[in-house]
């Protein structure tokens, strides 16, 4: 399968991870995404939201001038990232 492409190369953060959660949201399970970015934050930002949603990253190339991202689409959804990343417990006695 041929990858969607995604250049955001000379985007500064939040931008990479936005756009990146974007073009998920339009893809089908299976599907692929590769993104280019010149962001160092994206190094963190991506894989964090990649996480968030379920999907699988695999960083391809990290220079200091680029950073490339596989990504592929699993069956989680873009909205799943909404979730917080702690679950406090309700009902705490304080």
């Amino acid at each position: 399968m041929i990858p969607t492409k995604l250049d955001l190369t000379g985007l500064k953060c939040p931008l990479p991870a936005l756009m990146t959660a974007k073009a998920l949201k339009a893809l089908s399970p299976g599907e692929v995404l590769e993104v280019h970015c010149t962001d160092p934050l994206s190094i963190i930002d991506i894989p964090h939201l990649v996480r968030q949603t379920g999907d699988k990253v695999e960083i391809t190339e990290r220079s200091e001038q680029r950073i490339i991202f596989m990504i592929e689409k699993t069956n989680g959804s873009i909205e799943d990232a909404n979730t917080p990343f702690v679950n406090f417990p309700q009902d705490r006695d304080n």
